[in-house]
């Protein structure tokens, strides 16, 4: 990859690189800082927290990670769709106010500073996830299907470029201190932005307010419902993370099997997605993302043992990240172009609540393997079977095409198709005409 991305004619920066593989390179630097961060900040505060206090710190952590979203959702969302460019040049300006944040951090480690300067990084690391997810409709080429296929390409590289950096920083954490660490990252987020402006400028959008046909493509019945269900899923995976934390945390190695099934189930997740969408619709995706764990976990109920707990965990990880998959490619096939930053902007927010919400009462409650399962599993299959009957209601209302689950709206709008107007009462009969039939009209 490194000689392929370093020989070019005309920029020696990017040889025979697609478009879309220079937003993959811009994603993977940008995530290497990230893993970076998050290996010092854990080495900083996180373990070195009292097991007395472990739950109040937990429930503050848990709270200040939905502050980012704050900014997120009412400012970068509309800047995204409003700006020439906005969108890759938030993933450049976004990395580069990461790697001076982070070499902040290098020199203010303690106290209140640090958590201030973690704050920033995480407003413009959940700014570029945004962009991104924006981006990349507008730089694949293919049907719908590519966009699944292209998101799991990104999940993977996540995955892989997060392990191969936070390796080394951990190493270099343990060894001078996490302020190498933080170094580190800032040199992987600052080649993050010379990627980033090497990505093609999207399309111009001058509308400043949502027009009538972007609020009918946000609130398409398929975007609408697949997000309820994702946010039931989301919190499942919330709750599941936190729960097996505390469940296991007298044994280490029950814990580190746990998050190495669950690692492994994401990344199978992400690598399956395409597969099973080429035979599948996202809808029934989606379906099957609650319905399976749902049905896992209340069997796993039923034994309430330590191995049952980690293999639920293992099913969870699988379907939570194939799921997420398929809500991000039906988000980009049903929104607008111009309204697709502050979809995903929404929807992040959202998602990141209901996950907070669902990590915080294994946290704020102490509850039993058995009952605790059994409320995963309930919650699941009720989110799943929930968004059948949204899907069937919505298929069963007369809905303009546009806005039918699985239709693209977009294109709809675009080629100006509105709901026909429901046809007019026939009029009433007079009594003549109701004791003589009407004669036949023949068509010569």
């Amino acid at each position: 990859m490194v000689n392929a991305v370093m020989q070019r004619p005309s920029n020696p920066a990017f040889s025979g690189l697609s478009p879309f593989g220079r937003l993959a390179v811009t994603h993977a630097l940008s995530v290497a800082g990230d893993a970076c961060f998050t290996v010092a900040l854990a080495t900083s505060t996180f373990f070195a927290v009292r097991p007395g206090a472990a739950r109040g710190n937990v429930i503050l952590y848990l709270c200040l990670t939905m502050v980012p979203f704050a900014v997120v959702a009412p400012l970068i969302g509309p800047a995204l769709d409003r700006s020439r460019g906005g969108r890759r040049t938030l993933l450049a300006l976004g990395c580069v106010a990461r790697a001076i944040l982070l070499l902040l951090m290098a020199k203010y480690h303690s106290g209140v500073t640090l958590y201030v300067l973690a704050f920033g990084v995480l407003v413009f690391s959940k700014g570029h996830a945004v962009a991104k997810s924006a981006l990349v409709p507008t730089l694949v080429q293919g049907d719908h299907q590519d966009f699944v296929q292209a998101n799991s390409r990104l999940a993977l590289i996540s995955v892989i470029a997060g392990l191969t950096a936070g390796l080394p920083a951990a190493g270099l954490a343990k060894l001078f201190g996490i302020q190498a660490a933080l170094i580190l990252g800032a040199v992987f987020l600052f080649a993050g932005a010379f990627c980033a402006f090497r990505i093609p400028r999207a399309a111009r959008t001058n509308r400043v307010e949502e027009t009538p046909a972007d609020k009918a493509s946000l609130h398409a019945p398929s975007i609408v419902l697949a997000g309820s269900a994702m946010g039931i899923l989301r919190g499942g995976v919330g709750f599941v993370s936190f729960f097996i934390a505390f469940a296991f945390k007298n044994s280490q190695s029950l814990l580190g099997a746990a998050l190495a099934v669950s690692t492994v189930g994401g990344l199978i997740g992400v690598v399956g997605a395409p597969f099973v969408r080429k035979y599948v619709k996202q809808e029934l995706v989606l379906i099957l993302s609650l319905l399976v764990p749902g049905v896992v976990a209340l069997f796993a109920a039923r034994t309430h043992t330590n191995f049952a707990l980690i293999v639920t965990a293992f099913v969870v990880a699988i379907f939570a990240g194939g799921g997420r998959l398929v809500f991000d490619s039906l988000v980009q096939r049903d929104a607008h172009d111009a309204a697709r930053g502050r979809a995903f902007a929404r929807f992040e927010t959202r998602f990141q609540i209901v996950w907070v919400i669902g990590a915080l009462i294994p946290v704020a409650i102490t509850m039993t393997k058995q009952i605790g399962l059994f409320l995963l599993g309930i919650a699941l299959c009720f989110g799943g079977l929930t968004y059948i009957g949204g899907l069937r209601a919505a298929r069963n209302r007369r809905l303009p095409p546009a806005l039918l689950p699985g239709s693209d709206p977009a294109t709809a709008a675009a080629d100006g198709a509105a709901p026909k107007p429901p046809p007019a009462p026939p009029a009433p009969k007079s009594r003549k005409d109701s004791t003589r039939p009407a004669p036949e009209v023949v068509d010569p």
